[in-house]
Order: structure tokens, then C-alpha cells, then sequence
């Protein structure tokens, strides 16, 4: 057998294992694990981070101060150092239409060696600590939650036992780049971290989605959240790793009425979404780098390229090893595509989508290599001497 015959079944038996061997990551039927209401309600404190978000937020905070919950819950949102008024905006989001009661903290400065929306958060649980919560909701300033997010939230960390319950917001799909690449940014995070090992106490796979997040209060002190994770660009992984490290269950699972209202209209939006952290998620380190690329090419490249090189040479084998490839990496992304209500032929286009991801992640190594480090709201952060506190 030639190369590019052991390549392409190669490619096809990765997939083989991707559809049977990895938490079956490609099922989007995971959703939160109990609706069973708790005897009594326990307090709640919903802590938002914002940081120049004044666009987003007449979408997104009304939709907090409006949850219905029978508990008492109160809402902390901290203007992290922004310039559009976003501050006074909530303020005045609180006034016009009231509900939950609203405090907007400022943190000021973050000191050395804080990434991100850390320091924010800090401040954030720090006024909520004072209240005695016995959850922390952390949400994003872009996060638009139904009125009953925070009531099933807290029946299925209360009821299923769990110390943090995290849901992943159904991102904004509008534009050709957000159709393209954005349920794409999901299928492959739920491919790196199964969701349902993550619930798998004992198991090694931890993760969350920072848009949202319920956590016992007590579990985030024994977790020493956030300082524990202060360094962290990946913050909403190291959260999770922290707490289960720390012997908490966690779950984490897809939302259906949880949603990002942050639009994403060109490719240079996405890109920078997806490069800020890229290289972070590969430890900074260069051997996993490679082993990314040739990974990407060889799991999303390969089939395409084998299919029609096979057809054009009329080496049978090669395009059907290649074809059958492609048609399980299709198979696999139908249902990430019914989720988000897309097209179902864009599966066809995952490869084009990969490529453009295996560039993305080049271009975080090469970004970090010029000493740019990691970039969040206008804040860059130096290049770390050591491996981020996440891993």
C-alpha cells in the first residue's frame, strides 16, 4: 500500500473511533438531568463580569433581573474599567424594568498575574459572599437566560447532587461566518471534552462553559475560586477542573433557552474569538502544536483530498476509504447542524471549517511567540513563564 493509502485509512479508522470510542461527543441530546423541583429554595447571588458591554446589555441584563425564582436572588454586575458607560447603563437597565435587586460593583485595576474577567469575578463574589448565598450563578454580560434559567439551573444542581452545573449558550448563528464556523467552535470543543465523561465522577475530563455556570458557594471556597485559576486564559475549563479536583460533581451539557446575543459578523471577529485561546489550550507547548496540525489534517483534510485523488487516479480503495471518511465526519455533524437550526448540507463542509480552524491555531502560537500573549477586551497579557495554572 502507498502513503497516501495508509493516510487515508488512517483517517477513516480515527473516525471510526471519533464515532464509537469518544463519549459519543457527537450527540446534542444531553440536556440538563433533572426538573425535579427541591423541597425549598436556596439562595442565589448572580455575579456578571462586563467589561465594555453597553451593546449587548439591553438583551441581555433585563433577562436576569427578570428570573422567576421562588428563592431570594439578587443580582452583582461589576463594570470591570469600561469606557462605554456600562455601569450606568445597568443602573438604569434596573430602573426601567426592575425585578431581582441589582448592585454594580467596581473592581478597579486587576494586579499582575490576573487574566481576563478573573478579577471581576473576584469582586463580583466578594460583595455576594457578604449575602450568604449558597449558589453563585456566574454568567457573561452577553448571556440572555429565559425567565426560568436560574430555577431549573438550581433544581438540577440541588436535586442531582451536583456542585457545579454548567450550560453551553446557544451562540448567535446569523451571518455566513457565524453559520460556518460557529457550531463548528461547539462540535469540537464537545469532541475535546465529552459531556457526558465530564459528569463521571472519578473521570479526568473536566470542563464548563463560562457563559454559564451554577456553583455551590461552598464548593467554590474549597476550590479557591477564583484565585486558584487567576492565571488562566481558558478560565471556564480551570473552573471545572478546580471543583472536581477538589472531589465536587460536576455536568455540563448544551441550553436550550440559555443564549449569547453577541454577534459575530466577520471572519476577523471569529478569528480573533477562537486564536485568543488557542494556543493556551495547547499548553503553549510546540510539540502539541504539531501534533494538532497533523491531527486536524489528517482526521478533516485527509478524506476529501483522498476521495477525489482516488477518483482521478482510479484507486478504488483510496477514494472509498476516503469517502467513507467524510461521510462519517458528515454523519457526525448533522446533529450539532439541527441544533442550531442550519442547513444540514453545511456538514458537508466541515473540512473547509477545520482548515480554517488548523490556521486559527497557528496563529495563536505565532501571536504568543511574538510576545502579544493573550488579548481580552483591549487587555493583553504577557507570555507566562510556566504552564497556566488550568493544567
Amino acid at each position: 500500500m502507498s502513503a497516501v493509502a495508509w493516510t487515508a485509512v488512517g483517517s477513516l479508522a480515527a473516525w471510526l473511533w471519533l464515532l464509537l470510542g469518544q463519549g459519543f461527543f457527537w450527540r446534542t441530546d444531553l440536556r440538563l438531568p433533572s426538573l425535579r423541583e427541591p423541597d425549598d429554595w436556596p439562595s442565589v447571588c448572580v455575579v456578571v463580569p462586563a467589561r465594555d458591554e453597553a451593546a449587548v446589555l439591553p438583551e441581555s441584563l433585563p433577562s436576569l433581573l427578570a428570573q422567576d425564582y421562588p428563592g431570594r436572588a439578587e443580582v452583582f454586575l461589576v463594570d470591570d474599567g469600561s469606557s462605554d458607560g456600562t455601569g450606568e447603563l445597568a443602573r438604569e437597565l434596573a430602573r426601567t424594568h426592575g425585578g431581582l435587586p441589582l448592585t454594580v460593583g467596581s473592581p478597579g485595576e486587576p494586579p499582575a498575574g490576573w487574566t481576563g474577567k478573573l478579577w471581576a469575578v473576584r469582586h463580583g463574589i466578594g460583595l455576594a459572599r457578604a449575602r450568604g448565598p449558597e449558589y453563585l450563578l456566574l454568567t457573561d454580560a452577553d448571556i440572555a437566560h429565559a425567565p426560568d434559567s436560574l430555577r431549573t439551573l438550581v433544581a438540577a444542581a440541588r436535586t442531582g447532587g451536583f456542585d457545579l452545573v454548567s450550560q453551553m449558550a446557544r451562540l448567535r448563528v446569523e451571518s455566513v461566518w457565524e453559520r460556518l464556523v460557529v457550531p463548528a467552535f461547539v462540535y469540537f470543543f464537545a469532541q475535546l471534552y465529552p459531556f457526558r465523561w465530564i459528569a463521571v465522577k472519578g473521570s479526568r475530563t473536566a470542563a464548563a462553559a463560562g457563559g454559564c455556570v451554577l456553583l455551590r458557594a461552598d464548593a467554590a471556597e474549597r476550590a479557591r475560586i477564583p484565585d486558584a485559576i487567576r492565571h488562566a486564559v481558558i478560565d471556564d475549563v480551570a473552573l471545572a477542573r478546580a471543583v472536581k479536583g477538589t472531589g465536587g460533581h460536576i455536568w455540563l451539557g448544551l441550553a436550550e433557552r440559555v443564549d449569547s446575543v453577541r454577534p459575530y459578523p466577520r471572519l476577523h471577529d471569529l478569528w480573533r474569538m477562537v486564536s485568543r485561546s488557542a494556543y493556551a489550550q495547547l499548553r503553549h507547548n510546540p510539540l502539541l502544536l504539531l501534533g494538532t496540525v497533523l491531527g486536524l489534517a489528517v482526521v478533516y483534510l485527509v478524506p476529501p483530498v483522498a476521495l477525489f485523488t482516488g477518483l482521478v487516479a482510479g484507486r478504488t480503495g483510496i477514494a472509498a476509504a476516503g469517502g467513507l471518511a467524510w461521510l462519517l465526519m458528515t454523519a457526525t455533524y448533522l446533529p450539532m447542524l439541527r441544533y442550531y437550526r442550519q442547513p444540514l448540507w453545511l456538514a458537508a463542509s466541515l473540512p473547509v471549517t477545520a482548515f480554517l480552524y488548523l490556521l486559527m491555531t497557528v496563529d495563536s502560537a505565532v501571536q504568543h511567540y511574538r510576545g502579544r500573549g493573550a488579548a481580552w477586551k483591549g487587555r493583553t497579557y504577557a507570555r507566562p513563564d510556566t504552564a497556566l495554572d488550568e493544567r
